[in-house]
């Protein structure tokens, strides 16, 4: 179960028996002969009914038909039809409304993206809300909680939802010198059930989302913990190279989004915090009025154990509804029986789909369990690109160069069925460019792995990934 072991890479060897030994009791509480699984989601678009028009609210709520026409018309000068029929069958797959009239600034590895969130709490002028699975006690750690206790202690309210798996290794006394500063905290889904609220103890449910939203105004998402693992950036758009292992950055990908969609993240934040804390949060301005603030459409998903599987849905739609295109990013790659006939079938329609994958990880049982499903997919035609120069973190897709998503949630049945992520869906070319400037610039980075040199690996390489496949459901 990889929630028991996204952990700091630089821990594995002291925690490895820990965490095997968390797996364990995960699968022994769990109940192995109960598992859940994915819907079907074959033929998705054929069995939805979609309105004739999306719904688009804007600063001022909900667009009228007319006005959402000529909105999608404009941003949208080159399909608008197709795009517009994607847009509204997505919506019947979610119950997700689009919003409209939103600034996306797409961030790069761990320096970057730190220092902006850092930059946002800093100029904060009323509340903080911050989302994560992983808060290290590092050096990073350490500066972010000073940060934010100097802001609480400026009169600033500061929210923080932490997943007690992901900060299982972390003292308590890391958290409780912020809570003696006044910062209101809560550990998602406590590993002890004497904790919990209610009684409903599922330990193999986690909160994987990673959410900062500062003053209602900005939110940012994407993959990164708060953690110094995400120190040392991955030397993107550089033409330098690691001078060895030990030097390796992590690469991952984060969205800065300012405007009305702000307030959609704000609504999961408190949502989320309501069921885990029996008190209600501190007297705040979560819900300042929406000011336009760029002119791009967005879609916010949340999924969580249990749900109606938003984002699977969306992932699966896009894929079967993709005509020219598919070009994914997965830090953990293990994907479901359904999602690798789906690229499969794109690959065989004459799709250009490519994956770039891992071509080292921090999680070896991930790493070799989504190796098994390469056969099927190199025979497909789908094209598999490993990274080198990196750890790769990023969890990102750009499908026919306009529907783009950027979040937490890796391809994976963990992240689709058992844990509560969080992904934004930005619709249009504008933002389709730049993320496939910077899937381009990763693919420069990657090797590509052919039929032939995968057809030849060794058979313990086959052994391993044999192995691996098996525990798939639960990493």
């Amino acid at each position: 179960m990889r929630v028991l072991l996204q952990r700091n890479s630089a821990q594995r060897g002291a925690s490895g028996l820990r965490h095997a030994c968390w797996l364990l009791v995960a699968l022994l509480c769990s109940g192995v002969s109960s598992c859940a699984s994915l819907p079907d989601v074959r033929e998705l678009g054929s069995t939805l009914t979609p309105s004739a028009t999306p719904t688009v609210s804007g600063a001022h709520g909900p667009l009228s038909d007319s006005r959402t026409l000529t909105l999608l018309r404009k941003r949208w000068p080159k399909g608008t039809l197709d795009l517009q029929a994607a847009a509204a069958l997505e919506e019947a797959a979610t119950g997700v409304p689009l919003i409209a009239g939103n600034k996306c600034t797409l961030l790069y590895d761990g320096p970057q993206t730190m220092a902006a969130m850092a930059a946002a709490i800093a100029a904060a002028t009323d509340h903080i809300n911050l989302e994560t699975y992983i808060f290290e006690q590092d050096a990073l750690g350490r500066q972010f909680a000073d940060l934010l206790i100097e802001r609480q202690r400026q009169g600033i309210t500061v929210n923080i939802l932490y997943d007690s798996v992901g900060t299982l290794e972390v003292p308590q006394a890391f958290f409780e010198r912020m809570r003696a500063a006044g910062i209101h905290l809560v550990a998602f889904n406590p590993v002890n059930p004497a904790r919990l609220r209610g009684d409903d103890w599922r330990i193999n449910n986690r909160d994987h989302r990673k959410l900062l939203v500062v003053d209602g105004k900005v939110a940012f998402t994407g993959g990164l913990n708060i953690s110094g693992t995400y120190a040392r950036g991955s030397l993107f758009r550089s033409r330098s190279q690691p001078a060895d292992a030990a030097h390796l950055g992590w690469r991952d990908t984060e969205v800065m989004v300012e405007g009305p969609a702000v307030a959609a993240f704000q609504w999961l934040f408190m949502r989320t915090w309501a069921s885990q804390d029996a008190d209600d949060l501190r007297d705040a301005h979560y819900f300042p009025t929406p000011v336009a603030a760029g002119d791009k459409i967005v879609r916010v998903l949340a999924s969580e154990p249990g749900g109606h599987y938003e984002i699977y849905r969306a992932y699966s739609l896009a894929i079967q509804q993709a005509r020219h295109s598919i070009h994914l990013t997965s830090a953990y790659f293990v994907p479901d029986r359904q999602t690798v006939a789906a690229l499969a079938a794109a690959a065989r329609r004459g799709v250009d789909v490519r994956l770039v994958v891992p071509g080292q990880s921090d999680q070896g049982l991930v790493f070799y369990a989504g190796r098994a499903s390469y056969d099927a997919l190199l025979d497909a035609g789908v094209h598999i690109h490993a990274m080198k120069p990196a750890i790769l973190h990023a969890k990102t897709a750009v499908i026919d160069g306009e529907w783009s998503t950027v979040g937490s949630t890796n391809i994976d049945t963990r992240s689709f069925l058992h844990n509560s992520e969080l992904n934004v869906v930005v619709l249009g070319d504008g933002f389709g460019k730049e993320m496939e400037s910077a899937f381009q610039e990763d693919l420069r980075d990657s090797v590509e792995i052919t039929p032939q040199a995968w057809h030849a690996r060794p058979l313990g390489e086959r052994l391993r990934e044999w192995l691996a496949r098996i525990m798939a459901y639960w990493l």
